[in-house]
């Protein structure tokens, strides 16, 4: 029997997030938006409420969310704001290869750092020329005695700038392609890594991407995760359990949009009468509220087998794409219904517009999403 009701836990934490997004985040968007500015004020105040450091599991004392709580959460801080969705989220990204091939030891030393300060962890696995191939990774990772050598450059890491320590992806054997990409934690004081520059983007500016070079930066092997040449497919596992949470910011974001379009049409009058009341608006409107509906369920079921060890890949893409998509379209139609106060820094929609357009680009463009879904159809034959 199915039953979509949250709990009275999962309504708490969606009441938590709301009002964080709604007390902390919403009343300095605009301003981190505009500068571009490190939020330290706003990170403090995530790490002592638990919502930094949801993804550190209880058995190191975090709070230890399944994949449903955290779609459930970030909903709400997409709502807030996309920008710090993302920088809130960065750790929930790039603890995972963490959780899933960490020994004891491993676990033991990076996850209880999180918890002592408002700290991050950065994800790096994108290349100037590798990004939707992964397999075509160039930095390169090279055995020597107890230790590796890692040479190359990164691009794209969220709060890289900033991290306390980076899960790094690299190839210790370029012949082998995929099959010789490697894994390993790299402390943010290690000699040899350097913080490149830092990006200039179109939205979510309350989150930083950076490139990180590595210059015979050496990692002890106790900091590899897993044995050689597993990285690959530690990557994708990643990020098959990491979209939902995307596609859950997506949505949050889509909301927003929805609501501000909303509110605008209900007061802005042409012909004598509200907007909302023209059925060319309205219909938006309508189409906007079904898709952001569709999405949240999508984006549940991904997370739920996310929780119950099932494959999720076809899932995970579906929910991403799917969500994405809402929120670039939600966030165009909010545009369009404000019309010239849409265009303009007067109102939010024209943020939403631009903060919506990353998603649909990061942790796996929407092309390579319906080549994922693609593919898992063929194989299951349905």
């Amino acid at each position: 029997m199915l039953d979509f009701s949250l709990s009275p836990e999962l309504r708490s934490l969606q009441a938590k997030g709301h009002a964080f997004a709604e007390e902390v985040i919403r009343p300095v968007s605009r301003h981190y938006d505009t500068t571009g500015d490190w939020a330290e004020p706003v990170f403090q105040k995530a790490w002592e409420q638990g919502i930094l450091q949801a993804c550190v599991p209880k058995e190191w004392g975090g709070a230890g969310l399944g994949h449903l709580e955290e779609a459930v959460l970030f909903e709400e801080i997409g709502w807030g704001c996309a920008g710090f969705f993302t920088a809130l989220n960065c750790n929930g990204l790039a603890t995972m290869p963490l959780r899933l091939a960490g020994t004891g030891e491993q676990q033991l030393r990076w996850f209880p750092r999180l918890l002592e300060a408002p700290r991050f962890a950065a994800f790096a696995l994108s290349e100037p020329t590798a990004g939707s191939d992964v397999g075509a990774l160039a930095c390169k990772a090279i055995k020597r005695w107890d230790a590796y050598v890692l040479n190359g450059t990164k691009c794209y890491c969220t709060c890289g700038d900033v991290a306390d320590f980076v899960i790094v992806f690299a190839n210790v054997d370029p012949d082998k392609g995929a099959r010789g990409i490697t894994a390993f934690i790299v402390p943010r004081d290690t000699p040899g890594m350097r913080v490149g520059r830092l990006m200039e983007k179109m939205g979510q500016r309350a989150s930083r991407q950076v490139e990180l070079h590595f210059e015979d930066a050496v990692v002890p092997e106790a900091n590899r995760l897993g044995a050689e040449g597993t990285g690959f497919i530690l990557a994708m596992h990643t990020l098959d359990r990491t979209r939902a949470t995307v596609a859950a910011g997506a949505v949050g974001l889509a909301r927003a949009a929805f609501e501000l379009a909303l509110e605008f049409a209900k007061v802005r009058l042409q012909f004598d009468t509200p907007i909302v009341n023209h059925q060319a608006v309205s219909f938006m409107l309508a189409d906007m509220a079904k898709k952001i509906e569709a999405a949240r369920l999508l984006t549940w079921q991904a997370a739920w087998m996310a929780d119950n060890r099932q494959k999720n890949s076809k899932q995970s893409a579906i929910a991403k794409t799917f969500a994405t998509d809402t929120a670039m379209e939600v966030a165009t139609d909010a545009v369009q219904i404000l019309g010239g106060h849409g265009y303009s820094k007067e109102f939010l929609a024209e943020k939403f517009f631009r903060d919506a357009k990353l998603m649909q680009i990061y942790e796996g463009t929407n092309q390579i999403q319906r080549m994922i879904i693609a593919k898992e159809i063929q194989r299951e034959g349905r």
